[in-house]
């Protein structure tokens, strides 16, 4: 007989006192807060990591400002902030359109996000994060890129909720973010990455 052994889950937070805790936390580390619970990580990830998300925040911007759409991106050090469900997270990207408050280091209506998932992410940024980030009234698309193989899923918020399509695996396919009208094909999100097609 197969006896599932569940991890233990952390005790949760509230935003507030995740806030608090943050006073505490080491130069070295990334912490995060989904769903109530502490996410802890380490700072620091794999060139190829970088160089996806420069090539699609490049690509991202470059049209913002040709198309002079009032929206910006923000990368890693930019929090995505929602009190109401306990979140506190570094997506690697985002896209937020409409004027900004002056200083802020966070937004709570993001209409694109944007991960970069690894080995050591691809459980918490597939379930947790994902299904926190949709509970997000303004989010309109979420994108997984994989490291470390060509492969691109997209959620798109419809009538009925969000609904993925079939995952981009080739080339020349490509990835639509219709909210801001931007398109951009998988072989220019991995450009200098090195990887050939699954």
């Amino acid at each position: 007989m197969n006896i599932a052994i569940l991890k233990p889950r952390a005790p949760r937070l509230s935003l507030d006192d995740f806030e608090d805790l943050l006073f505490q936390k080491p130069e070295d580390e990334k912490w995060e807060l989904i769903d109530g619970r502490v996410i802890k990580s380490m700072v620091g990830a794999r060139w190829e990591h970088h160089f996806i998300i420069d090539n699609v925040g490049l690509a991202i911007s470059n049209h913002l400002r040709d198309k002079t759409l009032p929206c910006r991106v923000f990368r890693e050090t930019f929090f995505v902030r929602q009190q109401d469900i306990d979140l506190s997270a570094l997506p690697d990207l985002m896209v937020r359109c409409g004027p900004m408050p002056p200083g802020v280091n966070s937004i709570e209506d993001p209409s694109i996000l944007i991960e970069v998932v690894s080995p050591g992410s691809v459980e918490r940024d597939r379930s947790d994060k994902r299904l926190a980030y949709q509970q997000l009234a303004s989010l309109e698309t979420f994108v997984l890129i994989e490291r470390d193989r060509m492969l691109v899923d997209v959620y798109q918020r419809t009538a009925q909720g969000f609904v993925s399509a079939a995952p981009l695996v080739t080339p020349e396919a490509k990835l639509l973010l219709p909210s801001i009208g931007f398109e951009m094909t998988i072989a220019e999100i991995y450009r200098d990455v090195g990887l050939s097609p699954a």
